[in-house]
């Protein structure tokens, strides 16, 4: 049995993925985007910036704690904005290891800057078409699931 045969058959978990989204429709094509990239992950969706601190710090279920293997944020959210959202992850020790994916529709330097200032892993703005938005779930795919090594 070659290497590659060997790695193949090794067992592997799917990625848990928290999105914190207000948008239905940028939900549904990001999950699109991942089904068509045949990505193993497994998405929660929180609806709005308390949502996903909810489902961070309390669990999903009572009693059930969860922490994601990567986050995707968006900035422009109801109830808790984005930014604050980031800035209790990364300032809580057990989350501030997760990493943190801005994506977002804004172009505001000054997201971009504070976004960085708060610790995101990274700053991806959202394309306007499917077509973008496949390529940018394909990059996330590559880089955060395939190639970095997430912390345990």
């Amino acid at each position: 049995m070659d290497f590659v045969t060997a790695f193949r058959d090794l067992p592997h978990k799917p990625i848990d993925v928290l999105l914190i989204e207000d948008n239905p429709g940028d939900v549904r094509l990001l999950q699109e985007a991942f089904r068509e990239l045949r990505a193993d992950i497994r998405l929660r969706v929180a609806k709005d910036g308390a949502e996903g601190l909810n489902i961070l710090f309390q669990g999903p279920q009572p009693k059930e704690k969860w922490h994601p293997d990567i986050i995707l944020l968006d900035l422009n959210l109801p109830k808790v904005s984005g930014h604050d959202v980031l800035a209790q992850i990364k300032s809580n020790p057990e989350t501030c290891r997760i990493p943190t994916i801005v994506l977002t529709s804004s172009r505001a330097e000054a997201d971009v800057r504070r976004a960085y200032e708060s610790h995101a892993n990274a700053y991806l703005r959202k394309p306007s078409t499917l077509d973008g938005l496949i390529s940018a779930a394909g990059q996330i795919k590559s880089f955060w699931l395939e190639t970095a090594t997430l912390p345990g």
